[in-house]
């Protein structure tokens, strides 16, 4: 039996308020996305998965759906594909379905939302689509069941018109699974104009029975921030404090003649300053490296090497930002950073706060979340002969469960 799945990631997740696509947002290091995808490339019982993205996003997918490992001996790995997504969700999945519906028995579609499937629910929602024709997971209510009147006063809220036997109601999830035939009728009545918001409905309303298999708490779907916080205390095992992760930094530059004395964004009145490709504030490229330590983003050289003519004479306040902008779309933020700066000369103290502040910017902090501090080094080294500078950061970053993942 060839078993499809269709992976529907072709909204922008727009009620979660996220500055890109929520299918991309990691959740305990994994993007959404690539925990759902993941749930059908290992199962035994499915063949191949069509993932369907936004036009953009499928002209250049993540590395991880090009990169899965194609069908095995033992059909141990799915095969993917990708395919654009259309205007509404029921447009896109009727979109993967012409990519598989020549060959597939049995189609399953997925919410990309809900990263947490397990793989016993997709083999009994399957079962039940061989059995029946169709079927959906889907929880029983647990709650009194309220139907509201049409209509409201502009000065109350609804009313009650009745209450609805909750033994009867069941709150829809995905997976969905149909046979083939079931599903290219199902569609046929979608492209006709039936809006609906899953293909689930559309099956009902050409006349195929739908069976209702068992579906699971954990099998959330990441809708708003609350969802997200949710997602992310599911993954890290039931925690529901933030995550945090430190880094460290450190960084060493030469004094020379005929340079100014940038640290931290600020320049410091002084007849000599730092040797760099860039402006060569040791202090920010310090942090910048303790942030990107912090979620194994690599070190600063390499994502500003000094062979890069863009970097010539640069702010590093833009290498920081960078440094910010990567931890933000691995999931954290900043919550504070400690810096040592050593040197002889000048003296810290008269700069601090305004360094303090201007780092502060930069993070998305406070200026209280903010240390630095000045050290000599005793006359001893390089650093005491008053030939370099040296910086030493730690930053310690939290999961971001803010309105903005």
């Amino acid at each position: 039996m060839h078993v499809a799945v269709i992976i529907a990631a072709g909204g922008k997740g727009t009620r979660l308020g996220a500055s890109r696509p929520k299918q991309l947002i990691e959740i305990d290091g994994q993007p959404i996305l690539q925990r759902a995808v993941a749930i059908f490339t290992s199962h035994p019982e499915v063949s191949e998965v069509v993932v369907v993205l936004p036009a953009d996003l499928a002209a250049a997918p993540p590395a991880y759906l090009t990169n899965t490992p194609p069908v095995g001996p033992r059909g141990d790995h799915a095969s993917v594909t990708i395919v654009a997504g259309g205007a509404e969700r029921q447009d896109s999945v009727a979109n993967g379905f012409d990519a598989v519906r020549d060959r597939a028995d049995v189609v399953v579609v997925h919410d990309a939302a809900r990263p947490f499937a397990s793989a016993d629910l997709v083999s009994r929602t399957i079962a039940a689509a061989v059995r029946t024709g169709a079927a959906l997971a889907a929880l029983p209510s647990s709650d009194t069941v309220k139907l509201a009147a049409a209509g409201r006063d502009l000065d109350a809220g609804p009313r009650v018109e009745r209450t609805i036997p909750r033994e009867r109601i069941y709150l829809a999830q995905t997976p969905q699974a149909f046979r083939t035939g079931v599903l290219r009728d199902a569609i046929a009545a979608g492209r006709r104009g039936m809006a609906v918001t899953d293909e689930a409905a559309l099956a009902e309303y050409v006349g195929h029975p739908v069976e209702l298999v068992p579906g699971e708490v954990t099998n959330i779907k990441i809708t708003t921030a609350a969802d997200l916080r949710a997602a992310r205390a599911l993954a890290g095992g039931g925690r529901t404090e933030s995550r945090m992760r430190i880094g460290t930094g450190y960084d060493l530059h030469r004094v020379i003649d005929g340079r100014p004395l940038v640290l931290g964004g600020v320049t410091i009145a002084t007849d000599r300053g730092l040797d760099g490709h860039s402006d060569a504030d040791v202090l920010s490229h310090a942090v910048t490296d303790a942030i990107l330590g912090a979620v194994a983003g690599g070190d600063i050289g390499r994502h500003f090497p000094d062979t890069d003519p863009e970097w010539k004479g640069a702010s590093s306040l833009a290498m920081l930002r960078h440094a910010v902008g990567i931890a933000r779309e691995r999931g954290y933020r900043v919550s504070n950073v400690d810096a040592v700066v050593i040197a002889e000369r000048p003296k810290l103290a008269p700069h601090v706060d305004a360094i303090r502040e201007r780092l502060a910017a930069e993070l998305g902090v406070d200026a209280g979340r903010v240390g630095l501090k000045g050290k000599t080094n005793e006359g001893i080294g390089e650093i005491g002969r008053g030939e370099a500078m040296a910086v030493h950061a730690v930053a310690m970053l939290i999961e971001d469960s803010s309105e903005e993942p």
